[in-house]
């Protein structure tokens, strides 16, 4: 892999600052070399694990392979995260001694044909900051990571599909990415306005058949139905968000709707587990209200408050500068990054993967 490729998000900066909130919300398989090698490493209470507490848990598996993750305090927080929020692994024996998925989040790695995409997690609270030092200068040190995760074949992975009727190769794939990335790149136009001109030649794509379309052709397509949806939208473009009207949902896309709400809502994590049957009863309740709809939507996390169903289905307005700052950047290293279709992502077509996002 020493010539391993890597393509870096160009507006995304990052570095760890010790929230120690991955060590607290996210489960963390290991393989049996990691359980054993940190299971040598001599962990007891003297070396701050408190008495009876285990370093794994068993997750899932037959009893002939089982699969291990590393064990949570009862508070949530990682058996290895000390009193100061910092990995007693890393501070005793560094960081290459952690398991594999510690030390790559939150980058994530996905082909692109010639190379390897890198894109990160925005769970992690330092990249939705964008704190840190630029990624596109932390190559040498992302390279050392990507080596141990990008199997050797990377270049062999097929692409994605294009959509449901069409397929293109990695040439193809890679110009309807940059297509989306440049769609996405100019924040003087109203990011609603941005994502409906995509969304407008994303369908044109979709009900299109361009199998077998050359570069140029599929070029030349995109230099049509672009524009085109550009003028279907301009960027004086009023929306509902204005003071339009809006047309009543129907009652089963009310349903939907709230659905999905509740689901974006709740953040599941291991410290959030349902530890018992009465945490599991209130999610059940908690899901039935939601069907319902009526009266008070549940607060699903801690800091989210119970927001009435009837106000919750309301248009909100459109976003502010802020927050339509970190969306688009939000789906710029998506974007680029390949981190919504394909291989890397549960082998979904690109036009469905981008509306997923």
């Amino acid at each position: 892999m020493t010539g391993l490729s890597l393509e870096l998000p160009t507006l995304q900066n990052w570095n760890c600052h010790n929230c120690s909130g991955c060590c607290r919300e996210h489960a963390i398989e290991v393989t049996a070399a990691e359980k054993e090698r940190i299971e040598r490493q001599g962990w007891n209470a003297a070396a701050g694990i408190p008495a009876g507490q285990p370093l794994f848990v068993w997750h899932s598996g037959p009893p002939w392979n089982k699969r291990y993750r590393l064990a949570h305090q009862p508070n949530g927080a990682c058996v290895f995260l000390n009193e100061k929020g910092l990995c007693r692994i890393h501070a005793q024996f560094g960081e290459e001694a952690k398991p594999l998925a510690c030390c790559i989040y939150p980058y994530a790695f996905h082909p692109t044909g010639r190379g390897t995409a890198v894109s990160l997690r925005f769970s992690c609270p330092s990249v939705i900051a964008n704190r840190g030092k630029p990624v596109r200068e932390q190559a040498s040190d992302i390279r050392k990571l990507a080596r141990a995760v990008v199997p050797k074949s990377v270049r062999e992975i097929p692409p994605p599909k294009l959509s449901a009727r069409s397929a293109v190769d990695w040439n193809g794939i890679r110009l309807f990415r940059q297509t989306l990335d440049s769609s996405l790149a100019d924040e003087s136009i109203p990011l609603v306005i941005r994502l409906r001109r995509i969304l407008t030649w994303l369908r044109l794509v979709d009900e299109a058949r361009l199998t077998g379309f050359s570069h140029e052709q599929l070029s030349e397509f995109l230099e049509i139905i672009v524009p085109t949806a550009d003028m279907v939208w301009p960027a004086d473009s009023q929306d509902d968000s204005e003071g339009n009207p809006v047309q009543p949902l129907s009652a089963p896309a009310r349903w939907m709707f709230r659905l999905l709400a509740g689901q974006y809502a709740r953040k599941d994590t291991e410290a959030s587990r349902p530890k018992g049957l009465a945490d599991r009863f209130r999610l059940l309740q908690a899901a039935i209200r939601i069907s319902r709809g009526k009266g008070t939507l549940p607060p699903l996390r801690d800091e989210l408050a119970a927001v009435p169903f009837e106000r919750l289905e309301q248009p909100f307005g459109r976003p502010s500068i802020e927050m339509q700052e970190i969306l688009t950047r939000y789906l710029r290293v998506k974007v680029q990054g390949m981190h919504f279709c394909g291989r890397g992502y549960y082998d979904v077509q690109l036009v469905e993967g981008f509306e997923s996002l």
